[in-house]
């Protein structure tokens, strides 16, 4: 019993840390996210904006197009970790911006505290995916 009401205490201390952070997101007004889109190419990728200045159907919608264009532009190399990353970054990063659309329309508290976890755990995992492609890039893996 005693590990669960640790897990319980962990979950707790992370959506309160999502909560506050989201909170302070929103409330410095709309959120825009870079995008990952995989190429070098001088062209930024579009940029979603959270903002209830669009119903919630039209900042989906932005959320899946900027996340599809990215995982469509992630540039393949044919190393399954490279490609796994490039592909998951701007995944992982529609799911935050879908989780921001949740944070300005939902209601639904476990929604919501799900919508904040997102934003925390994702995000991180965002971090830990471009820190791996940028050590790929620095020193080129031996290849057999």
């Amino acid at each position: 019993m005693r590990r669960l009401h640790c897990n319980f205490a962990n979950c707790l201390a992370i959506a309160s840390l999502a909560l506050a952070a989201a909170s302070n997101a929103l409330a410095a007004g709309p959120v825009t996210s870079g995008h990952h889109d995989g190429n070098s190419a001088a062209v930024a990728p579009p940029s979603y904006v959270a903002s209830s200045a669009k119903p919630y159907a039209a900042l989906v919608d932005d959320a899946m197009q900027i996340m599809n264009d990215g995982m469509t532009r992630a540039p393949m190399t044919g190393d399954a970790d490279h490609d796994f990353a490039a592909m998951m970054l701007p995944h992982h990063q529609g799911a935050v911006d879908m989780a921001k659309a949740e944070l300005l329309y939902g209601t639904n508290p476990v929604l919501r505290r799900l919508a904040q976890e997102i934003i925390v755990t994702q995000g991180q995992e965002i971090q830990v995916m471009q820190l791996e492609l940028k050590k790929q890039t620095a020193v080129p893996a031996a290849r057999p």
